[in-house]
């Protein structure tokens, strides 16, 4: 004991922590506006899940892991921690017992000042955490991470969307959105870490309307989420009533979204964690299932977890006009947006059952240092995918049904880790990712995978790293490599070259590419960084040139280089700092080359104990939509802002955080855009007349 505390004190120095006793540290606010900054290499698209990874990490916050009982899957799964500095964590674990406290961690193998302050909001530190617990109402009233949201958005200005529609010279009325252009949403969610969780969302999105009609499954909000979880009750693990997700493997066939693939952290973002059932709870009106799900302890290295879900997916259902066709209605495919804002987007709407069944048994040694596992998961859709007859699409999913099996295994041995899956769909297509991590020497780390998804491999819920957004038509070879030359400097770098054996859209056929990254960082002190990062990406892409001789679409390589340079400091403990710059070359075929850049600049700065101010100004000048730029912004909490700068102009926020009272909690953001040599804005029905959109959101926690 005396040792302990001992080993505390100088961290204790170190960090400053104010009122932190030898045994106790205030976790700090979780800062993810810079950690987005550390995991992503460069946000690239609006189209992925960012979404439910952001809400993933706040509910780390808000739950930490407890360092004490967490095991290595959950250990990995914060995507912090290398395979070396979880050994060493679970090591210390089994000599010397318990941690004491967070200040404990600079005593663990592998474990600096920098990998301390990076998980110390998500993790926290309990001897007994699973001590007597009284009924399940009392622990859900006494809970403290127990809240209330309501948050309102609009866009200012009149989108066309909402103007009144004149008739046309063919007689018909334009489409027009139903609803008002306010977007609401309320949650409520009450959890505690390997215990419960609560949770009911409303949303209502811009254009669409309240509206209660249950006849057509409409009852006010256009999406609602609820879901029940309960854990560690004996020999039942986990259960999940409602909406729940599921993180199996390597995610090759159930992947949950804590996922981030390819960027700026080249090593522990590489492998999967098999997390089982979890909660959802995120906007995204897709991703999830719904239904029940549940994990039994068979023995204690044995655990199986059977689920079943059924819920309406949105699709373009149609009728076959061939009376010999194989199907008498089909749809082209799942539609994944979650608008219901026009006449024929509601008729999209919760067309297409699809029920899912299945489930995994997974064998874990009792060192930790061996895990192994069998997945399947069927599905069932009460009308046929039939998608265009494209020779892009001769192999993608098509009929009512699809079961898909596989195997997953893991294995530490010393610094090194294997992984992989792989997997079968009905099709005959097979789908595999194999990778390694290893700790060459305390100061280097190395990442190697493989994977290989044959063109008629189907996996529905499956998000396994690839350069596709789907498991499918790919195969790839990733190297990473990250290395600290000296204290307070690291260097990060990722090469990884994929090919696509067979078509996709805009690809008419077979092509290559490849895709690498360096990121050299630097961390003055322990409130600043700066980085600069350099990435290529090569691919090919369709082209089409009558003065060249193509009368046809032809792949052809398109080139992309980025730079970033980023920095980060806080001069004193109100005020925080951020300047960013960003740049696009582009060029297709050895054509004109294009440009594009955004530079902006951040500061936070909080005002006593109850206000806190941020802001961001950026210039961005952009060629075309090719070299559109992407920037993470700051937002009110539980909300993620990347909008896509291109053209012209400046990008401003602001928000003000204000604490009311100990359980009121204010959020109000402006962010505006102003285009430069543009009279309007957008288009189709998101078309405004002039050269500015501004949006306004007010946000409001009450926490019981």
């Amino acid at each position: 004991m005396m040792r302990r505390c001992l080993l505390a004190v100088p961290l204790l120095v170190l960090l400053a922590a104010p009122r932190a006793r030898a045994q106790e540290y205030v976790r700090p606010a979780a800062d993810l506006d810079r950690l987005v900054q550390e995991l992503f290499a460069e946000i690239q698209s609006d189209q992925v899940p960012y979404e439910d990874l952001y809400e993933t990490l706040l509910q780390y916050y808000q739950t930490p892991l407890n360092l004490n009982t967490a095991s290595r899957e959950e250990l990995r799964g914060l995507l912090l921690l290398s395979e070396a500095q979880i050994s060493g964590l679970l090591d210390h674990r089994q000599r010397r017992g318990s941690l004491l406290s967070l200040y404990e961690l600079q005593s663990v193998v592998g474990f600096d000042v920098r990998t301390i302050y990076r998980v110390a909001p998500f993790v926290t530190v309990q001897a007994n955490a699973n001590g007597s617990r009284g009924p399940l109402w009392q622990r859900i009233a006494r809970e403290d991470n127990n809240a209330l949201f309501v948050r309102y958005e609009r866009v200012l200005q009149q989108r066309k969307g909402y103007s009144p529609a004149d008739t046309t010279s063919t007689g018909s009325i334009p489409s027009r959105y139903l609803g008002s252009p306010d977007k609401l949403m309320v949650r409520y969610r009450v959890s505690h870490a390997r215990d419960f969780s609560l949770g009911v969302t409303a949303e209502k999105d811009a254009g669409e309307s309240l509206t209660w009609n249950p006849g057509r499954r409409r009852y006010g909000a256009d999406f609602y989420s609820a879901h029940f979880l309960l854990q560690e009750r004996g020999r039942l693990k986990t259960l999940a009533l409602g909406d729940y997700q599921l993180q199996f493997g390597q995610g090759l066939l159930l992947s949950s979204g804590l996922q981030v693939g390819k960027g700026a952290e080249t090593i522990t973002t590489i492998r999967r964690s098999s997390l089982g059932v979890r909660a959802y709870s995120s906007l995204l009106e897709s991703t999830f299932f719904r239904g029940a799900a549940a994990t039994v302890g068979l023995t204690p290295t044995v655990r199986a977890t059977a689920f079943v879900s059924r819920k309406r997916v949105d699709a373009s259902v149609q009728s076959a006009a061939d009376t010999l066709a194989q199907f008498d209605e089909f749809s082209s495919g799942l539609l994944l947006t979650g608008f219901h804002r026009t006449a024929a987007e509601l008729a999209n709407r919760q067309a297409l059952r699809e029920t899912i069944g299945g489930g995994n048994v997974g064998y874990t040694s009792r060192s930790g240092h061996f895990s192994a596992g069998l997945t399947a998961v069927g599905t069932h859709f009460d009308k046929a995918i039939q998608r265009s007859a494209e020779a892009y699409n001769q192999f993608e999913f098509r009929g009512k049904d699809n079961l898909a099996v596989g195997a997953h295994y893991s294995y530490v041995v010393r610094n090194l880790l294997l992984f992989g899956e792989t997997a079968r769909s009905s099709s005959g297509g097979i789908g595999t990712v194999n990778g390694l991590l290893a700790s060459l020497a305390p100061s280097v780390d190395a990442s190697l995978l493989y994977r290989h998804y044959d063109r008629n491999f189907h996996t529905l819920y499956g998000n396994a790293l690839s350069e596709n957004t789907r498991n499918i038509n790919e195969s790839g070879l990733y190297a990473g490599l990250k290395v600290r030359p000296v204290a307070r400097w690291e260097i990060s770098a990722y090469y990884d070259q994929f090919w696509f054996p067979w078509l996709k859209y805009q690809v008419s056929a077979p092509s290559l590419g490849h895709d690498w990254l360096v990121r050299l960082s630097f961390t003055p002190s322990k409130t600043s960084l700066l980085y600069a990062q350099l990435r290529t990406r090569v691919k090919e892409y369709d082209a089409t040139d009558a003065a060249a001789g193509r009368l046809i679409p032809v792949p052809v390589p398109t080139v992309r280089h980025s730079l970033l340079l980023f920095y980060d400091t806080s001069p004193t403990l109100a005020l925080s700092l951020r300047t960013r710059l960003q740049g696009t070359r582009y060029r297709e075929d050895g054509g004109p080359l294009r440009t594009g850049y955004v530079l902006a600049q951040d500061a936070s700065v909080t005002v006593g104990r109850y206000l806190r101010l941020s802001g961001r100004y950026a210039l961005f000048d952009t060629d075309d939509y090719d070299t559109r730029q992407y920037v993470f912004e700051q937002d009110v909490l539980y909300a993620f802002s990347i909008p896509a700068l291109s053209g012209q102009g400046t990008r401003m926020y602001a928000i003000a955080e204000v604490k009311c009272t100990r359980h009121l909690t204010l959020w109000l953001r402006y962010a505006e855009t102003h285009y430069r040599h543009q009279q309007t804005v957008g288009s189709g029905l998101e078309e405004i007349q002039g050269p500015r959109r501004g949006e306004v959101k007010v946000q409001a926690r009450y926490k019981f």
